[in-house]
């Protein structure tokens, strides 16, 4: 959270009502408003950690996951609404694959409820030249929801809209890249994990509700930049030297 205190509103209550085997944390990034004692008035069982500066995504995770045990992160913003049963599903694969690490739910468009979102859909992949894609969205195309994703399936990268992670993964990884700040993080993550062999998942038996773009809306510069710098920032760190060079280029 950052000086969100209208998303704390809307959203924390189907967190809290939904995830009773969850302890639920607010991840405060230096908020100026009256977030926290919002928080500390109306949901007086969630945990705050008060990061000492807005860090932005990668490193506000970072920071404020230091002051968690857990044997399993939920990272979910602050614009998801969360729904019965969703935890369930999430934590049986997590039991039953124990090579997974990274899990998405299904995420769908919190104003158009039967079709997908922007961020994560039914599950990211990447193409050959290193942009991401989603099943249920291909560039500004949006597909409604027809049940055509309820399966569970590997993904090339979960969306960090609605993210799980095993704790033991998150720290042997180091966490995010603080460089990228927000926007791309979460698939440069996923992709260090495949490098380390470990299996990522979407899981269409869990639903969820994203806003999309409640911090940084779309036509923001600043979105944009971070969009395009992060691409290449990935592509540079984690593509074998070989096809590097080539891919760049073409970028």
């Amino acid at each position: 959270n950052w000086n969100g205190k209208k998303l704390l509103e809307q959203f924390l209550p189907s967190v809290v009502k939904n995830s009773p085997e969850a302890t639920v944390y607010l991840a405060d990034n230096a908020s100026s408003d009256d977030s926290i004692s919002f928080v500390t008035s109306e949901f007086p069982t969630i945990q705050i950690i008060k990061n000492a500066w807005n860090f932005g995504f990668a490193q506000g995770y970072n920071e404020a996951l230091k002051e968690v045990d857990a044997e399993i992160f939920a990272l979910v913003n602050s614009d998801v609404e969360v729904t019965p049963n969703w935890l369930q599903p999430i934590i049986e694969t997590f039991q039953n694959y124990p090579q997974t690490a990274i899990i998405q739910p299904k995420i769908l468009d919190y104003k158009r409820k039967d079709y997908f979102e922007y961020a994560g859909a039914g599950g990211g992949f990447i193409d050959k030249f290193g942009y991401p894609f989603c099943r249920g969205r291909i560039f500004e195309t949006i597909e409604k929801d027809l049940g055509q994703y309820n399966d569970n399936c590997e993904i090339f990268w979960a969306s960090g809209a609605c993210f799980f992670i095993r704790s033991s993964v998150f720290k042997e990884l180091n966490g995010f890249d603080i460089d990228f700040f927000a926007h791309q993080e979460e698939i440069d993550l996923c992709w260090r994990a495949k490098n380390k062999k470990y299996s990522i998942k979407y899981n269409g038996s869990s639903t969820v509700y994203h806003i999309g773009g409640a911090t940084l809306n779309d036509e923001n510069p600043k979105k944009t930049f971070l969009n395009f710098r992060n691409s290449l920032f990935m592509l540079t760190k984690n593509l074998p030297k070989e096809k590097l060079f080539k891919i760049l280029l073409i970028r």
